[in-house]
Parts: C-alpha cells; sequence; structure tokens
C-alpha cells in the first residue's frame, strides 16, 4: 500500500448534514481524525502512527483495515455510519494485496495467550487422570471377561510392563511448551507475520517487557528489510519508535505531522526522567 486518504472537515460536514435522523448517540468513526487534521498517510515499509488514548491511531488502523478488505479476527468499535466512513476513503497500492495480510490487535494476543494457557491447563488436569488409572491398572487384579474388556485388557498390560512416566506419555500429547505471557504474545507475532504481507498492528508491545519489546522491534525491523513485509504500527513504545527507517505520524499534532523519533513529546519524556536520575545508576 503506498497510500490512504480520509475525508475532509467539508466533506464528512457535507455528509452529517444530509443525515435526517437525529436519534443517533454518536456519528464515529466521523469527525475523529478529522479534528488532527489527518487527510492521508502515504506509507513506507515501516509506517508508524504515534499517539496517546483518544488521538485516534487505533480507528485508523480499523478505517484501512475495513477499506483494503483486510483479514482480522476480533470485533472492534464498529458503528452505524463505519460503512459510510470507509466508502469516503481511499488507497493506492503497486499490486494486490497480499492474502496473506491482517490485522492484529491486543486482543488478538490476548485471546491466543489465554487459550495456550487454558490447554495447557486442559493437559494438566488430563495427566493427573492418567497417573491415577496407572495406579489403578497396576495394583488392581484384572480378569477378561468378554471381548469389550480388550481395552482394560491392554492398559492393564501397559501398567504393569511401563513405567509411569512412560504410561502417560503413550497415552498423553506432551504439554505445549510453557511460556509466559510475554513468551506467549512474542509466539503468536513470529508466527502470525509471514514473508510479504502487509500488517497493522495496533500496540504489539501490550503484554511485553522491555526486552521483548526491543526484540520484537528486530523481528519487525527484519520482516520489513529481508521478508517483503509492510507494517503499520501504532504504538508508543520508545523501543518501536526507534526502529531503522521507521516514517512515524505524531497523532497528538494538529494537523498530523511527521516526526523524527526523538523529537516525540512523550519519547522526550522518558528521556528527560532518565537524565534527572543519571547518576544514580552509577552508584
Amino acid at each position: 500500500m503506498t497510500e490512504f486518504t480520509f475525508p475532509d472537515i467539508e466533506l464528512e460536514y457535507s455528509f452529517l448534514m444530509g443525515i435526517k435522523r437525529t436519534c443517533y448517540d454518536t456519528f464515529y468513526p466521523f469527525q475523529t481524525l478529522s479534528r488532527h487534521g489527518l487527510r492521508r498517510l502515504d506509507f513506507e515499509p515501516i509506517t508508524i502512527l504515534y499517539g496517546g488514548n483518544g488521538s485516534g491511531k487505533t480507528t485508523a488502523l480499523n478505517v484501512i483495515a475495513e477499506k483494503a478488505g483486510i483479514r482480522r479476527e476480533s470485533a472492534y468499535n464498529r458503528s452505524n455510519f463505519f460503512e459510510d466512513y470507509t466508502k469516503m476513503c481511499g488507497f493506492e497500492t503497486c499490486g494486490a494485496i497480499p492474502k496473506n495480510s491482517r490485522i492484529i490487535t491486543s486482543d488478538d494476543v490476548f485471546d491466543f495467550v489465554l487459550n495456550l494457557r487454558s490447554l495447557n491447563d486442559g493437559i494438566s488436569l488430563k495427566r493427573e487422570e492418567l497417573f491415577q488409572e496407572y495406579l489403578d491398572n497396576k495394583y488392581a487384579h484384572f480378569q477378561m471377561k468378554s471381548l469389550e474388556d480388550l481395552e482394560l485388557l491392554k492398559k492393564s498390560y501397559m501398567a504393569h510392563t511401563k513405567t509411569q512416566s512412560k504410561y502417560v506419555r503413550n497415552n498423553l500429547m506432551d504439554n505445549v511448551r510453557e511460556h509466559s505471557n510475554g513468551e506467549s504474545a512474542f509466539l503468536y507475532f513470529s508466527e502470525k507475520v509471514q514473508e510479504n504481507g502487509l500488517y497493522l498492528l495496533d500496540e504489539p508491545e501490550n503484554s511485553l517487557a522491555p526486552l521483548r519489546q526491543q526484540e520484537l522491534a528486530r523481528f519487525l525491523e527484519d520482516s520489513a528489510r529481508f521478508f517483503g513485509c509492510q507494517l503499520v504500527i501504532s504504538t508508543h513504545s520508545p523501543f518501536l519508535l526507534s526502529m531503522r527507517g521507521a516514517k512515524i505520524y505524531d497523532m497528538d499534532e494538529e494537523p498530523v505531522d511527521v516526526k523524527r523519533w526523538t523529537k516525540l513529546e512523550g519519547v522526550r519524556a522518558y528521556f528527560d526522567f532518565f537524565q534527572r536520575h543519571a547518576g544514580e545508576f552509577l552508584v
């Protein structure tokens, strides 16, 4: 994708004045991006939307995904006017949008982490049941009475000829490798981001500790540089903002402006804080 355009204030105003019903509580996403003067985004291999809560960076990603037909998993804030708004948007590409493109939100990552944990919990529960089954079969006196008892005979034989651990391994898949939340979140990105795809990432730093955020930044840099991916990322993480070659739109500015990461207010706040406490790191 090379560029994306949003309706300006005049076009939005013309549409809203034509609405006859007045019972709507919100006209979202109208008047969300236009009030920040966002009219157009020009994309690089890595494009970042920076801003605080309410800046519209997540809204922009959702609008782009909807207009371009990019696959998504989790539901999002979609009002009665979302389709009307996206019809007023436009975009340009150098070719067809890759089929493996997708938008990844925090909800997607959290669901993956929870599902992985639930799977492990379920497997662990089954393992405890098999431990008890092993003991029951090993020390119970079994006598086969009919062909219906064949399966029980097999388990009894296994319990008498194998150790407890081998009995369990033969009857149960190994646990999915245990991960911390941060490890699981990083695993999700490494599995979903594939070669030559367009990926919209909404605050991917959530659930990631600083070291993991730096690891994710390197992974995303390599994905764009060596594997033909294009990334559009909403974030306020200084580690992601510092990625080489990233084009950064400051959504807190009115109008929205392109800035270097070192000029962003949030990053400067980190810098000033550590400058004030620099002496403490020398102790």
